[in-house]
């Protein structure tokens, strides 16, 4: 039997289940998405269950489908096997652009983790620190609902990890700074202290940083397939789906695949807190309505004059700006769309069913 509570299950989830358990369903929380299918863990076990027709065609988006870390309600038809019904409310949700053709005009929401508390955005202190990336990680973060700690892997490899903490820390402000080496065992037990009983984390980074070999190490077994680093310094991918993981400590963890690329999504709260040293900096312009150009009193061209604001800072925080700008405009124009089809097919069924009535 499975204790639902060391999943993350409290008096709130079930009293939105309520109505779900009326009808004979039981609650399961997503631990890994399959092609079509999806295992899910119940208080009985683990078991495969299918999404039925239905729900699919009710979802407006494959993000209001079922993804790792989401509370269900399914229905345990046989032994071994469910249907899902229903999904929960969601607290938290790590989204980004789904992946596209760039000549395709699609504009899709992908949810990478759910009902997250911790997001570790990992990445390794050889070649892959990087960070510009890292800001883009951290606005998603905060949109996320779930609380950015930046875990630095394969500390052995550098002689002081102290200065690229620093470096990180510059553009992470508030938010906990863990250098971490699998082989000495350095920060690991820091990366646990993150977590209590019942709270979710989901490891988020490029391929080969080091996630799947980190998994391991706070599981204490080789749960997940790893890969030596290559001869260049550079990892090796090595996951190739989203997993849901218990903690001997009651904790749990989501591994990702390595992400070659971060598109973001919306995140307008997320790039306020990400660039809180930016756009602090707003309020103390002469013009509410600055655009931080050729403006008198602009508090940013003071804070890059006196170094205040690191130039690069300022050039990252407008290109990810820009970038969600653009986002806003392609989602707008789907939506205006998507209205005009709507409208396009209540009129021929309104046409339809005129001339019906004329023939009569």
């Amino acid at each position: 039997m499975t204790d639902l509570t060391l999943l993350g299950w409290d008096a709130e989830r079930q009293q939105q289940f309520s109505a779900h358990a009326a009808a004979g369903l039981v609650p399961g929380r997503v631990s890994i998405q399959h092609r079509g299918a999806y295992d899910v863990l119940l208080e009985d076990g683990e078991r495969r269950c299918e999404v039925p027709l239905r729900l699919v065609r009710d979802a407006s988006s494959s993000a209001e489908l079922p993804a790792v870390g989401d509370w269900v309600a399914v229905e345990t038809t046989e032994p071994g096997h469910g249907t899902i019904h229903a999904l929960l409310p969601r607290r938290s949700k790590f989204s980004r652009l789904a992946a596209h053709d760039p000549a395709s005009a699609t504009t899709e929401e992908q949810v990478v983790a759910a009902n997250v508390d911790v997001v570790f955005l990992v990445t390794s202190l050889n070649e892959d620190l990087n960070l510009r990336r890292l800001e883009r990680y951290l606005t998603l973060a905060w949109e996320s609902g779930a609380r950015p700690v930046v875990l630095l892997t394969k500390a052995d490899l550098v002689d002081d990890a102290a200065p690229a903490v620093a470096d990180v820390s510059s553009i992470a402000a508030g938010v906990p700074v863990h250098a971490v080496s699998v082989p000495t065992g350095e920060g690991i037990a820091a990366v646990l202290a993150e977590l209590a009983p019942g709270q979710t984390a989901a490891l988020l980074g490029s391929s080969g940083v080091g996630k799947s070999t980190l998994v391991n190490a706070i599981v204490g077994e080789e749960l997940l397939a790893t890969q030596e680093i290559r001869a260049d310094g550079k990892g090796r991918h090595t996951t190739t789906r989203r997993e849901l993981v218990r903690l001997p400590g009651g904790g749990l963890v989501i591994d990702t695949p390595g992400m070659r690329e971060l598109q973001l999504w919306v995140a307008d709260h997320g790039l306020e807190e990400a660039f809180d040293d930016v756009t602090s900096l707003f309020a103390e312009c002469r013009f509410r309505d600055c655009a931080h150009g050729s403006e008198p009193d602009c508090a940013v061209h003071a804070a890059l004059e006196d170094g205040r604001l690191p130039p690069d800072r300022w050039e990252s925080y407008q290109k990810l700006e820009r970038e969600l700008a653009m986002l806003e405009r392609r989602l707008d124009k789907r939506a205006q769309a998507e209205e005009r089809k709507k409208w396009r097919s209540f009129s021929r069924t309104a046409r339809a069913r005129q001339q019906e009535k004329g023939g009569r």
